[in-house]
């Protein structure tokens, strides 16, 4: 693991290096993922517009890292604890979509959710005796639906 480690860490290096981003980061890798935090002055310009440039930076490495290690490893990207804050407010809309569903007796439909935010939100509901989370539709019209279990 400290040679794969090893060769994560230059990956990511080199390409913050071709973006431009001098930040320092710190990198810890396990068997499912590699999760690198960059502590930047400017976290928006790696953020970008709702998480979108931190999404296809994550896209890259993470090819580039299945690419080196012939196997696919999900790499997670922290900047500013973006990902942390917006995992804060996505259990809050589960909770509250969840309450939503019971007093008000029908369906809630959160649409707009990125996979990995479907996924949290899932995963939040998953052992709910109350209510289950299911995703419908297709490409960027999928949409998380909350409903109370029969």
């Amino acid at each position: 693991m400290a040679k794969n480690k090893s060769s994560s860490e230059e990956i990511v290096k080199a390409l913050l290096g071709h973006l431009g981003i001098k930040d320092p980061f710190e990198i810890e890798e396990t068997d499912e993922a590699v999760n690198v935090v960059i502590n930047s002055d400017d976290p928006g310009l790696i953020i970008g517009h709702h998480g979108d440039t931190l999404d296809s930076l994550q896209l890259v490495l993470s090819l580039m890292v299945a690419k080196k290690f012939g196997e696919f490893k999900r790499v997670n990207v922290e900047v500013g604890d973006y990902k942390k804050n917006r995992s804060d407010y996505l259990r809050s809309l589960a909770l509250d979509s969840k309450e939503k569903a019971i007093s008000e007796r029908k369906e809630i439909y959160l649409p707009n959710l990125k996979p990995w935010e479907r996924r949290e939100v899932h995963m939040h509901l998953a052992d709910d005796p109350e209510v289950i989370s299911e995703s419908i539709g297709e490409g960027k019209e999928r949409t998380l639906v909350i409903k109370q279990r029969q």
